[in-house]
């Protein structure tokens, strides 16, 4: 979809490289600049203990960085700097994650850039806002939007998510705003800038948690995986052979249904469960109730019967079984840096 399209990358860990590699994947040309003085992007270096210790990139970069041009150029030498805006003048698109200053400091701010090519695509991503020149890491954001202190269990300190999520929602933002400013560029020949910090990308994804406080002043609490809004939304039960499963019951047709599956269709009638704001109210003596009818029923058989039903019920799996399925490896990429899996999973079919 992207082919012919030229991307300047001068961006490094998670953020900026994600929205680099949406680009390569739909097959821009994404040249990525590293600094050769810090071994190029910072988590290069971040290996697991099992991971091959002389191989040149680890996991965790090769999860954002498929199919580009790698540059190591230090932007301190003006040599340097002067191949980078060559290269500007005939891109389309440049990815950076400055900090307050920096991009001035190597005289490739969006004031010079787009004096060299009024048409590009200028594309920020940084931590706090652009007048913040302070250090930001994803569990950083986690904590100050909500986000740890939100996830956990009632008996847990706050926990972050296992993956970079802040940096991905930003991300995201930016790929939003890339391809705006794109349609914009198609309409008018125009370039843009276009800006996103985290912290705005994290508080834009509270979404239903955000509305729940502004409009009601709830403060969620550690709940673990249930819903506040659902019930039973988010319960885990364990199955006769210790496999265990989670709810997602949306609707009273599909409680019924589960009462029902559960040998127990009089559950559904119980005034204390019979509907939504009734089951939250009781979660905690319903849980036991279902679990009681769940636990002689094999996982695979609850499983089946559920899914006849349109009853929303998933196995809980590690990633290991994860990835012995089919649908998965299918989104597998490799190449000479390693293997991730794809960010755009999209399909856009022409009926023409």
């Amino acid at each position: 979809m992207f082919t012919g399209l030229k991307i300047i990358e001068l961006a490094s860990v998670m953020a900026g490289p994600a929205a680099g590699s949406f680009f390569s994947e739909l097959g821009a040309d994404v040249v990525k600049i590293e600094n050769p003085k810090t071994g190029g992007d910072i988590t290069r270096q971040w290996k697991l203990p099992s991971e091959n210790p002389a191989s040149p990139a680890s996991a965790y970069f090769a999860s954002v960085n498929w199919r580009k041009l790698h540059l190591f150029l230090d932007l301190q030498d003006p040599e340097c700097q002067q191949q980078v805006r060559d290269m500007i003048k005939t891109a389309d698109v440049m990815i950076c994650n400055w900090k307050k200053g920096d991009a001035e400091k190597f005289h490739l701010d969006h004031a010079t850039v787009a004096a060299i090519n009024p048409g590009i695509v200028y594309a920020n991503i940084n931590g706090f806002g652009d007048e913040e020149d302070r250090v930001a890491f994803d569990v950083v954001l986690q904590a100050e939007t909500g986000w740890m202190f939100m996830n956990g269990t009632p008996s847990s300190p706050p926990v972050k998510l296992p993956v970079a999520i802040i940096d991905l929602f930003a991300a995201h933002q930016l790929k939003e705003g890339i391809l705006t400013a794109l349609i914009h560029k198609m309409r008018t020949g125009k370039g843009s800038r276009v800006s996103v910090s985290l912290y705005d990308a994290a508080i834009a994804a509270l979404a239903n948690q955000a509305s729940n406080y502004i409009t009601a002043g709830h403060v969620p609490q550690r709940i673990g995986s249930l819903h506040p809004n659902i019930a039973p939304y988010g319960e885990i039960l364990t199955c006769s052979e210790g496999r265990q499963v989670v709810l997602a019951i949306g609707s009273d047709r599909q409680f019924k249904a589960l009462c029902a599956i559960l040998g127990d269709p009089d559950l559904a009638s119980d005034p204390r469960y019979n509907n939504n704001k009734n089951r939250v109210i009781n979660r905690n003596t319903l849980i036991g109730m279902l679990q009681a009818r769940v636990q002689s029923l094999p996982c695979s058989s609850f499983l089946q019967l559920c899914k006849q039903q349109h009853v929303p019920v998933g196995a809980i799996r590690d990633l290991q079984q994860v990835f012995a399925e089919p649908s998965a490896q299918e989104l597998i990429l490799s190449d000479e840096i390693g293997k991730r899996v794809k960010s755009a999973i999209f399909r856009v079919e022409s009926l023409v």
